[in-house]
C-alpha cells in the first residue's frame, strides 16, 4: 500500500521532489519537498485510491471506530469521503471555536465517550493533529489514534505524537517515497540519503551540499 500511495501522490503532483531547487518553509527552512495532498480531491483516479486505502486502514486497525472526525481544513474533505465508505458518522474539528452562534469548534455529533479516529492529511511535526486530539479528548471521545494520508517521519513529530499517547497510521511515508522516485528516475539515487539526512535534521542544511 505505501508504494502504490506514494506512486499515486508522486503521479499528480501532491508531493513533489525538487532537491536542486529547494523550497523555502515559512520557518525560512530549506526543503527538498512539498506536499499538497488537497491535489487528491481534483484527481478522481488517485482520490478512488486514497478514500479506499483510509477506510481500510480504519477498518484493519481501528476496528470499534464510531466516528471519523477530520483536521480543519485538510482532513475534511477525506474524513466525510472515508466515512462514507464506512458507513459512519463524520465530523471535523476547527481550529478554533466559532466566535457566533453556538461557539462550536467541533462539528458534528460527538458523544461522550464516542470512539472517534482523527483523519489527516500530512503528519510533519504532528502539532496540529495533536491540537484536535486535545480538542476531542476535553470534549469526551476517547480518541483511538489517527490515520494520515502521508508522514515525513520526522522525529520532532513522532517523539511529539508518543508524548501525547497517540498512534498514527500513515498510509505512506517519505522513505518509501524517495524509493519510488528513484525508480521511476525522478531524482537521481544519491539524493535519497541527503533527502533523508534533511528529514532527520530539517535546520540542517549540510544535505544541499
Amino acid at each position: 500500500m505505501e508504494k502504490t500511495i506514494a506512486r499515486q501522490l508522486l503521479s499528480i503532483g501532491a508531493v513533489f521532489l525538487r532537491p536542486e531547487e529547494p523550497f523555502i518553509w515559512a520557518s525560512g527552512i530549506k526543503s527538498p519537498i512539498y506536499c499538497d495532498n488537497r491535489l487528491i480531491l481534483s484527481a478522481p483516479e488517485a482520490r478512488v485510491v486514497v478514500e479506499q486505502a483510509i477506510a481500510d486502514t480504519v477498518k484493519l486497525r481501528f476496528p470499534q471506530a464510531e466516528s471519523l472526525m477530520g483536521t480543519s481544513t485538510a482532513g475534511i474533505a477525506h474524513a466525510a469521503i472515508a466515512a462514507s465508505i464506512l458507513g459512519l458518522p463524520m465530523g471535523y474539528v476547527r481550529g478554533e471555536a466559532k466566535t457566533h452562534g453556538r461557539n462550536n469548534r467541533i462539528e458534528g455529533r460527538l458523544e461522550p465517550g464516542m470512539k472517534v479516529v482523527v483523519i489527516e492529511d500530512l503528519i510533519s511535526t504532528g502539532g496540529s493533529a495533536i491540537e484536535v486530539v486535545d480538542a476531542l479528548r476535553e470534549a469526551g471521545a476517547e480518541v483511538l489514534g489517527i490515520v494520515s494520508i502521508f508522514t515525513y517521519g520526522m522525529k520532532k513529530g513522532l517523539d511529539r505524537l508518543a508524548g501525547a499517547d497517540v498512534t498514527n497510521y500513515s498510509l505512506s511515508n517519505l522513505d518509501t517515497l524517495v524509493e519510488v522516485a528513484v525508480e521511476q528516475g525522478i531524482i537521481a539515487p544519491e539524493w535519497k540519503d541527503r533527502i533523508l539526512r534533511f528529514r532527520n535534521n530539517p535546520s540542517d542544511e549540510s544535505w544541499i551540499k
